[in-house]
């Protein structure tokens, strides 16, 4: 119980070299590209999951906005994967780090308002000022609205960072709480223990549910702008 809470968000370092790139490049490695005229089961799944998902998340866009399923699909499968990865025991996860989610989705999200201006300029600009609005009201309402599209990126990345760390510090105290109580009560213990697999079950979800969340609102963002 001595550790430091948060020594498992500290980048990782070999002889003094970070090595977070390694890790963030890891994800790949647990996709494999099929090189077979028939596939195995688990490139099978794969493709599967793949297909289900891009066409559920870009039924909504017409053709400039399909442009981007790579870029989406890439996107749902690294913070998926990555969140996952960090499940493991003495694992780090990416994700828990907000330089890395601010890296993702600040060009995201100003790849999708530069489209918007660049192909949709009229209606992007009319985002700023509401049809109707008083003449007392303009420039407040204006300043509100450019807050408002400024702070959609670190909203993204606020959120996925928030979800991931705190499922993994209720992880961390969950778990030294079920080791201190074994030598004290092993009733209390299990139950602990009990708490402690639901919890992670439901990390699991979570880890898939950011993806899809994060990757989700930089679709409805494009779609916006598109």
């Amino acid at each position: 119980m001595n550790e430091n809470l948060f020594s498992s968000f500290i980048t990782p370092t070999m002889m003094g070299l970070p090595i977070v790139v390694i890790i963030i490049m890891l994800p790949s490695i647990m996709f494999p590209s099929p090189s077979r005229l028939i596939n195995n089961r688990l490139i099978s799944i794969q493709q599967w999951l793949v297909q289900l998902t891009s066409k559920q998340m870009l039924s909504i866009h017409n053709q400039k906005g399909q442009t981007w399923a790579l870029m989406l699909m890439s996107l749902i499968l690294f913070i998926g994967s990555t969140n996952l990865l960090g499940l493991l025991p003495h694992s780090f996860t990416p994700t828990t780090q907000l330089s890395l989610n601010l890296g993702m989705a600040i060009p995201l999200w100003a790849g999708t308002v530069i489209t918007g201006f660049r192909h949709k300029t009229k209606a992007s600009l009319a985002h700023f000022l509401p049809q109707g609005t008083p003449y007392p009201l303009i420039p407040m309402l204006i300043i509100i609205e450019t807050i408002s599209l400024f702070i959609q990126p670190v909203a993204l990345a606020v959120r996925l960072t928030a979800n991931i760390t705190a499922g993994h510090l209720l992880i961390h105290l969950i778990g030294g709480a079920t080791l201190a109580l074994m030598n004290i009560n092993a009733i209390t213990a299990m139950i602990t223990f009990t708490i402690l697999t639901l919890l992670t079950i439901l990390e699991f979800a979570v880890a898939l549910i950011q993806a899809y969340v994060f990757t989700l609102l930089v679709s409805l963002y494009l779609h916006d702008n598109t």
